[in-house]
């Protein structure tokens, strides 16, 4: 699924939804809805989900380099082996998350919770 034309997700409700290997790089996904959705190798390069939830998500291989996530909600997530290369993940809810073979590199994690996190 390509809704990288749809740069402007603010707010939007997509809990649940199957959008495994979407093309959303650069997208402006500020406090939208996307708890419970399958985003399996989905493409975030340079997203801005500040704020958003995204508790109990599938992002398994997920590319989120250079993304926002600052204060994201990510509780409970499956992220191994996503790209995560200098993300911004300050003050984000990692609590609980499956990070197993993530790339952090350069990634900031200042004030992150990441409480029964697997790393």
């Amino acid at each position: 699924m390509d809704i990288s034309g749809k740069k402007d997700l603010r707010g939007a409700n997509l809990g649940g939804a199957n959008l495994g290997g979407a093309k959303l790089e650069r997208a402006d996904l500020i406090e939208a809805n996307l708890e419970g959705a399958y985003l399996i190798e989905a493409n975030f390069q340079r997203a801005n989900l500040q704020g958003a939830n995204l508790k109990w998500t599938y992002l398994i291989g997920a590319n989120f380099k250079e993304a926002n996530l600052e204060g994201a909600k990510l509780e409970g997530a499956k992220i191994e082996g996503a790209y995560l290369q200098k993300a911004k993940l300050e003050k984000a809810d990692l609590k609980d998350t499956h990070l197993e073979g993530a790339n952090l590199v350069g990634a900031n994690l200042v004030g992150a919770n990441l409480q029964v996190a697997n790393l």
